[in-house]
């Protein structure tokens, strides 16, 4: 009988409007989660078969809830050095737990910051996870999740890092005069042959040990120089002499540096072996570029260094944390130096609609949502890493308290479809009267 049918129709819509307004209450309550995603409520027709002229049955209606994962909410400002935000696709990878064993999830929930071990942790309580870098700051992308750990930056305190770079920008006396003897390399280094012009350095080993390390240049011709870096004393390294490098410096007519026509060797990175037994990674060198004004020049001024940089030294305790737009966590120090330590990855899908909710307003891979892709922010389809903003929840509350209205009236109506059948069959029932 068709009534029956219109009794089943009126109990579906009940149970596809009560499922409508759980959305609605799950996007109001979350309207202040950060990184949240609302879920939105279609519903789609149930039909029967009613074929040859047959009467017709009701077969009433269900309800299919998504949640828009892909809709990317508005970024705000943060005072918070650990917070960051994604300003278009992907997911920060974090994991449930510190083990290697510990489930991963990925979300857009940025609100990171310190527990009670240092460990970057969101509000959901999952840990960020980074790639470690390496002393010259690099790190390798295999596509692996296992190659990230995470990101803690409080095991520093109280540790070294060596120098991995030396940049001076110095200008050299152009009016000096040129050396008319006979200069072989390592003479400034020995003292054979005094330099026009020295400078110490003091580079730091990986035991945070110091170096004292001379730059000295004798001018031999126009626009010609000699230099020379060696250690002092010479015995704190095992090259002979304490001699590091040495080669010619030209220069253009202008005063600028001529790289091209230099000896590479004074401009290649420097590889010292300490006699201490120390280790060290290459330290890389900023004297200048070709053509430019940016490190060695030669003009009518008295020699003299204008700036100098050189990296590494002990570590006190860590101050704070900084995340870079780029997603680059470094720790900062008391003494206000910096080193940074995590290159933080975005992970990306074919679909990630079909991501499985997790709790703590987190996801995790499902057959529809497509494998993982992990790769450095604004590179390969994944977005760019927002520091100091959050993104908020994608919630419109204006148009979930009109949701709610809607699904409140439909559900009325349908128990009115329930309420007026019944009436209905109650009228068949008094035939028999």
């Amino acid at each position: 009988m068709s009534l029956y049918s219109a009794l089943y129709a009126g109990v579906s819509g009940l149970s596809a409007q009560s499922t409508a307004m759980a959305s609605v209450a799950d996007n109001i309550t979350n309207i202040n989660t950060i990184g949240y995603k609302n879920a939105d409520t279609q519903f789609r027709t149930l039909v029967s078969d009613a074929r040859g002229g047959a009467p017709y049955a009701a077969s009433g209606v269900a309800a299919v809830t998504r949640t828009l994962v892909s809709k990317d909410g508005v970024l705000q400002t943060s005072s918070s050095g650990t917070d960051i935000g994604i300003a278009g696709a992907g997911f920060f990878v974090t994991r449930d737990g510190i083990g290697p064993n510990s489930n991963i999830a990925y979300t857009r929930a940025g609100s990171f910051s310190p527990d009670a071990q240092g460990y970057l942790k969101n509000a959901g309580g999952y840990y960020l996870q980074g790639w470690p870098l390496n002393s010259q700051g690099n790190y390798v992308n295999n596509g692996d999740l296992t190659a990230l750990v995470p990101v803690r930056v409080t095991q520093l305190t109280g540790t070294a890092a060596a120098t991995s770079r030396l940049q001076m920008r110095a200008n050299l006396d152009a009016t000096t005069t040129a050396f008319a003897g006979t200069y072989t390399a390592g003479d400034m280094a020995s003292g054979t042959t005094p330099a026009n012009f020295s400078r110490p350095v003091d580079l730091t080993d990986a035991q945070g040990g110091k170096h004292t390390v001379m730059l000295s240049f004798l001018k031999t011709a126009a626009n010609t120089w000699q230099g020379e870096i060696y250690a002092s004393p010479a015995t704190d390294v095992t090259a002979p002499g304490g001699l590091l490098a040495s080669g010619t410096i030209l220069f253009n007519p202008d005063g600028s540096l001529n790289l091209a026509g230099s000896t590479p060797a004074m401009f290649a990175a420097l590889n010292p072996t300490w006699t201490s037994g120390a280790g060290s990674g290459p330290i890389k060198l900023g004297l200048g570029s070709n053509g430019g004004l940016d490190g060695l020049t030669q003009f009518g001024d008295a020699s003299a260094v204008i700036s100098s940089n050189v990296d590494g030294g002990l570590l006190g305790s860590v101050a704070s944390t900084r995340i870079t737009d780029g997603g680059l966590v470094s720790a900062v120090f008391e003494d206000g130096s910096s080193r940074t330590v995590f290159q933080l990855p975005l992970a990306s899908f074919q679909n990630p609609n079909g991501l499985t909710r997790l709790p703590g307003n987190a996801y995790g891979v499902s057959d529809l949502s497509g494998s993982v892709a992990i790769n450095e922010p604004g590179s390969l389809g994944a977005g760019n890493i927002s520091a100091n903003t959050l993104e908020a929840s994608t919630v419109d509350l204006a148009q979930e308290f009109t949701n709610m209205i809607r699904f409140q009236r439909a559900y009325s109506a349908s128990s009115k479809i329930i309420t007026t059948v019944d009436e209905m069959l109650q009228e068949i029932g008094n035939l028999k009267r």
